[in-house]
């Protein structure tokens, strides 16, 4: 049996298909009156669907007011307008100012909405979330990606020869590395794992990162990558981020908290991965692009 969420949910999709078409299409296509969708998508989504068409419609004027030097007119047209009067009415009546003054100071792009359904640039539509990102969703998603990415980057470097992967890499990155190379900085990725694992449970750690074989980093980061995230997790579901441990890996010991501790390593970790990323590219492997952890957090788990 189809539900009113059913149809609500087909109506979206049809509706990101068909924003610039009219209301009569889009019954077309779900088989049904436009009285029938009418009522189901305004009780469903709480409010009726050529309002949220029209919306949806200046929502993406509003971001091509941002992101083109486009005429305000030709936006206006393509958001279903007959003159520029109409649509800087109607832009004034959801936005407060009229489109050639918002565009010089713009605000938000969404305009409220009952159903949460808004444009998402370039040309599709955003749905309302079912869950909460919480901030520990946020932080174990980042070191989840980190721990994919070089793992993905062993896996490149695996298909490049010694040459190449011992090869200096000319970047300066201040006093972070010296003497880089894909291999001493992917050895640094998976050996800072290793260290900050030894310094929480206050063991020494062997600095002997060079040198390695690609096949043995990706060994130690199946093991060292896990402990580490588990290591997180059970920090931030304890509540212990600001608790405090003493590193012992370092010459003289220090103090350090758990929060900063995953701090620093994905800052410093997100600088070596583009070096990494760089190199790899110079040797013609792309598909990692930037490695942009965006995608990845955003993404179900």
């Amino acid at each position: 049996m189809t539900t009113a969420t059913d149809t609500f949910a087909e109506f979206l999709d049809v509706l990101a298909e068909t924003l610039d078409l009219g209301s009569a299409e889009r019954a077309r296509r779900m088989h049904l009156s436009r009285f029938h969708l009418d009522r189901i998508v305004s009780a469903t989504g709480g409010e009726p669907p050529g309002r949220m068409r029209r919306r949806l419609l200046l929502e993406r004027a509003a971001y091509q007011l941002v992101v083109t030097d486009r005429q305000v007119l030709d936006i206006a047209i393509e958001a279903g307008f007959d003159s520029h009067e109409g649509f800087t009415r109607a832009f004034r009546r959801e936005y407060g100012v009229a489109p050639s003054r918002w565009r010089q100071h713009p605000t938000r792009t969404q305009l409220p909405a009952p159903s949460r359904v808004h444009f998402h640039p370039p040309g599709t539509l955003r749905l309302p979330t079912t869950s909460k990102v919480t901030p520990m969703d946020l932080l174990t998603r980042m070191i989840e990606h980190h721990l994919w990415l070089t793992g993905e980057m062993l896996d490149r470097a695996d298909r490049l020869d010694d040459d190449r992967v011992d090869a200096p890499i000319e970047m300066p990155i201040g006093t972070i590395d010296d003497d880089m190379s894909i291999r001493s900085v992917l050895g640094r990725l998976v050996g800072q794992l290793a260290q900050w694992n030894a310094a929480s449970s206050q063991r020494r750690y062997d600095w002997d990162e060079r040198g390695k074989t690609i096949s043995t980093l990706r060994r130690e980061l199946a093991e060292e990558g896990p402990a580490f995230l588990a290591q997180v997790r059970r920090t931030i579901e304890e509540g212990r981020l600001d608790d405090t441990f003493v590193d012992v890996t370092c010459e003289p010991p220090r103090v350090f908290t758990f929060g900063g501790m995953v701090a620093h390593v994905l800052t410093f970790a997100a600088v070596r991965r583009v070096v990494v990323l760089g190199a790899l590219e110079t040797a013609g492997i792309t598909d990692l692009d930037a490695g942009d952890p965006m995608e990845w957090v955003a993404s179900p788990a």
